[in-house]
């Protein structure tokens, strides 16, 4: 079997396990589990072996027209280079292993079977966008993810708060998708072609003629989909999710597609000097406000998803100054710890059994009870906060690197603003870091919240995923010298400066949070907790549920009156008020965008209640008066038709006289 039929049949056989899940999934409920299971795992055995068979060397391509267009042909393609290959290899493993996660943790959810049918089809989608060759091929792919986000983020559609949420999701990234598909017309409109080698030759010889402004287009949708600054609000309230749904977006699909296209198209972006000025100062601004933010938040995966939102930052950074291996290095790394960091969440807030979800500041005693998630998140903040050896260390030093090459002049892709833009906000972004994964470790496992009771072993179907994805997590980053050939040939070890720098910087967060937490602690003291409601020998998925009920007192008020022993606020002092509401942006959009498009809506709402339905109610008000006039003078009587025809005949002849008369005298 060649190359191009297995990579054809890695998105493809998710795709048909989705069908077969919703067509059998009321009927033959036995069946559910494995065809959530089997066609992923299956397509992630073959993502490894088409990954071999590539083996970072030239790029393997395949084309086939769809239809016949009358001017730019669509082209049903497949591009299979270093970067598609390992991105594939990533989804399919941590869709897998979310697909069997997700057989314990929703176990007894109702809707379980168009749950999983979702997130085949979710990982389907995302497999499309890593393989396509064809920019319309990859819209299809990008838009079904959307709509995916949108029924699995409210699948606890019972509260309004996942309704809303999910509704959130969906119009923030909407909006950035249409420029992001005028961009894609233009750039056709310019080359002649939607095929990405044909793109990228046409770039090479000068082809393009607004690059500037396909660009920046283009880089609207890549903020909405990849929850850049300043449309990332949708990301941190999409928690209202089931937890492995978060875990799916946040390591493997969703997020991931906006830093993978950029990826793909770098030289269109290349460009435009000011274009990677511009990302990079989104980047930047990403990067720094998301860190802020996760220092405020009490709720674990509120500080996870800003977690992934400065990730994310980092990538887009990478990109900026023209280094798109180090961008999908970190893009891998990532999805593999932030895999081990949402699923280790979801199995804290089973143990917590809190009714606020995960609020940090009411956990006690998880570490002894739940041994299997306190070791593996404590391997996955090691490599979030970029400690060495972990994965994150040699993927996040990849991009400082970067950067550096870029501000010195020693790489001229990108403009040297560029390059000491991500500099400087990465090594802040790194103290940021730091100092918000030894919070979260204190809190969630060190805290002094209200003893709950113990709900027994968690499911070995959620335990084991966690250790299985911790191994990339210890050892990936140790590869980064293995994989040159994967990622434009070009070597992704760390520098002395940067890394000492870098390291410097993360062990001062790191210990100034221990310290502040100490000192917190010590003042606290004789401050007691009160006890939390606990949920004796619930389900992940009903505990989450449940908490949904109070998921605005858990976001907003529990976290502004967080525990006092918690040192981001004494950190962060006056900006905690504004950092814990995410810096008032919802707000602020509020107010610009949304009460005046609502006020619009109840103006033309007015216009068309007072003014075009009067006119349209007048017009059948007049109709009928007339008709009525006219219905009375229907009597039925010979003698009235007769009288009045001999009064019509008389006024007409008077008439008559009259007007001869006035003739006549004139």
């Amino acid at each position: 079997m060649t190359t191009t039929t297995l990579a054809a049949l890695v998105p493809l056989l998710p795709f048909l396990g989705a069908l077969a899940g919703l067509a059998v999934g009321r009927t033959a409920p036995g069946f559910v589990r494995p065809l959530a299971i089997l066609p992923t795992l299956t397509a992630a055995v073959l993502a490894v072996l088409v990954a071999v068979r590539q083996g970072g060397g030239r790029a393997i391509d395949a084309a086939t027209q769809l239809t016949p267009t009358g001017s730019v042909p669509i082209d049903l393609a497949l591009h299979l280079d270093g970067f598609a290959v390992l991105v594939a290899v990533l989804v399919t493993v941590v869709a897998t292993c979310v697909q069997l996660y997700s057989t314990a943790y929703l176990r007894d959810d109702p809707r379980y079977p168009s749950y999983a049918a979702l997130v085949s089809l979710f990982t389907s989608a995302m497999l499309l966008v890593v393989y396509s060759g064809d920019l319309m091929v990859l819209l299809v792919g990008w838009e079904i993810m959307g709509i995916c986000s949108y029924f699995l983020v409210g699948h606890y559609w019972e509260t309004p708060e996942a309704r809303a949420a999910s509704l959130k999701a969906f119009l923030v990234t909407k909006l950035g998708d249409v420029p992001f598909l005028i961009g894609l017309f233009a750039l056709a409109a310019d080359t002649g072609s939607f095929r990405i080698t044909k793109i990228l030759a046409a770039v090479s010889n000068g082809g393009i003629e607004h690059p500037t402004l396909i660009a920046l287009l283009l880089l609207a949708g890549v903020a909405g989909k990849s929850a850049q600054f300043p449309l990332h609000t949708w990301l941190p309230d999409a928690m209202a999710g089931p937890t492995p749904v978060s875990a799916l977006i946040h390591a493997a699909t969703m997020v991931a597609a906006g830093i993978y296209f950029v990826a793909r198209l770098l030289p269109v972006f290349a460009a435009s000097g000011a274009a990677l000025v511009v990302l990079a100062v989104m980047a930047a601004v990403t990067m720094i406000g998301s860190g802020l933010a996760a220092l405020a938040q009490d709720d674990i995966k509120r500080v996870l998803a800003y977690s992934t939102i400065g990730q994310l930052g980092y990538m887009s950074g990478a990109l900026a100054v023209g280094d798109r291996g180090a961008a999908v290095f970190h893009l891998i790394s990532h999805g593999a710890f932030k895999a081990v960091l949402f699923l280790a969440a979801g199995v804290v807030i089973h143990a917590a059994g809190t009714n606020s979800l995960a609020a940090m500041s009411r956990m006690s005693g998880l570490a002894r009870r739940i041994p299997d998630a306190y070791w593996t998140m404590t391997v996955a903040l090691l490599a979030l906060a970029a400690i060495p050896p972990f994965a994150g260390f040699f993927s996040k030093e990849a991009v400082l690197v970067a950067a550096e090459h870029t501000a010195l002049g020693d790489r001229t892709v990108a403009p040297a603003a560029a390059g000491w833009t991500i500099l400087v906000a990465g090594l802040l972004a790194a103290v940021l870091t730091a100092s918000y994964a030894v919070r979260l470790w204190l809190l969630a496992f060190r805290g002094r919240g209200a003893e709950v009771p113990d709900h027994g072993k968690q499911p070995l179907a959620m335990t084991s995923v966690l250790w299985i994805l911790a191994v990339p997590t210890i050892g990936f980053g140790l590869t980064a010298g293995l994989l040159g050939d994967w990622f434009d040939g070009h070597a992704l070890t760390p520098s002395l400066t940067t890394a000492v720098l870098a390291t410097g910087v993360t062990l001062v967060g790191g210990l100034v949070t221990y310290g502040a937490w100490r000192h917190t602690t010590a003042l606290a003291a004789r401050t007691p907790i009160g006890a939390v409601a606990a949920h004796p020998g619930a389900e992940p998925a009903l505990v989450e549920a449940e908490a949904m009920t109070s998921h605005t007192a858990a976001y907003g008020t529990i976290a502004d009156a967080s525990d006092p022993a918690d040192p981001g606020r004494l950190l962060l002092g006056p900006l905690h008020r504004h950092a814990v509401t995410g810096f008032h942006l919802d707000a602020l959009y509020t107010a610009l965008f949304v009460r005046p498009v609502r006020a619009a809506a109840r103006l033309v709402r007015f216009l068309d209640r007072e003014v075009v339905d009067t006119y349209v109610n007048g017009t059948g008000t007049v109709t009928r008066l007339l008709g009525t006039a006219v219905r009375r003078a229907q009597t039925g009587n010979v003698q009235t038709y007769v009288s009045a025809l001999l009064a019509g005949s008389l006024a007409l002849a008077i008439a008559a006289v009259v007007f001869a008369n006035v003739n006549a005298g004139s």
